[in-house]
């Protein structure tokens, strides 16, 4: 018995496709909805499967589609920050790292077009504790993200720990919400004619600068000082 070699070649090309419209479908239904409100069998409808099982197949569990949704733009995303850090150097201003933070993901929708997803769905993913663990970490692995934030440090005035970590989260939501904001203004044709995703990236790098650059209230810094404002105007 022989195997016709077309069908051999065509199997892997067939997981493929299914797998790409399961991510499309995927996405776009996260970003409607919330990424818990939408079963694995919605999602196989949209993508044309009759399968109920095929997502869990092909992905496993939540986490596990969220992530290949994630890894899905982060080459794209990873070559323009990379492309960004070959332009600055010692001798760059604050504006210029905060842009290698802050310009990839508005580039990365302006080259999807007018129908993405993507901005609406890591809004709803930032918004489910159980998937927070899950962005962060891939975040963490990108080598170009880090080094543009050890650029921006740099110039940045010392900060407690604790601050920093509070203040990149604020950055980071302030940037994919927005996005997430001008993706549905533009989908839904209320997006100013003027307005563009470099003219929302040059914004969004003003707003985080001035976010890092906030001064930090004393008490912040000294617990005791709390408690001792909080005597005085008792």
């Amino acid at each position: 018995m022989t195997v016709d070699s077309r069908s051999e070649k065509t199997r892997p090309d067939r997981a493929a496709a299914t797998r790409d419209r399961i991510l499309d479908a995927a996405e776009r239904l996260f970003a409607e909805r919330g990424v818990l409100a939408v079963s694995n069998r919605q999602i196989g409808e949209a993508a044309g499967q009759g399968n109920n099982s095929v997502v869990g197949y092909h992905f496993g569990g939540r986490s596990e589609l969220v992530l290949a949704i994630l890894r899905r733009h982060a080459v794209a995303v990873e070559r323009l920050r990379t492309d960004l850090l070959t332009r600055v150097g010692p001798g760059s201003a604050l504006h210029d790292w905060v842009g290698c933070i802050v310009r990839p993901l508005p580039a990365h929708l302006a080259e999807l077009g007018d129908q993405s997803w993507h901005a609406r769905f890591l809004a709803q993913a930032s918004n489910e504790p159980t998937l927070r663990a899950v962005i962060r970490a891939d975040a963490k692995a990108s080598l170009s993200l880090r080094q543009a934030r050890e650029g921006m440090f740099r110039l940045l005035p010392a900060l407690p720990a604790e601050v920093r970590a509070e203040r990149g989260e604020m950055s980071r939501l302030v940037v994919v919400h927005m996005c997430a904001e001008y993706e549905r203004a533009l989908q839904n044709g209320a997006a100013s004619p003027n307005r563009t995703w470099e003219m929302a990236a040059a914004r969004l790098v003003d707003a985080v600068v001035g976010l890092w650059l906030a001064p930090v209230t004393p008490a912040v810094l000294d617990p005791d000082a709390a408690h001792r404002y909080r005597q005085l105007s008792g």
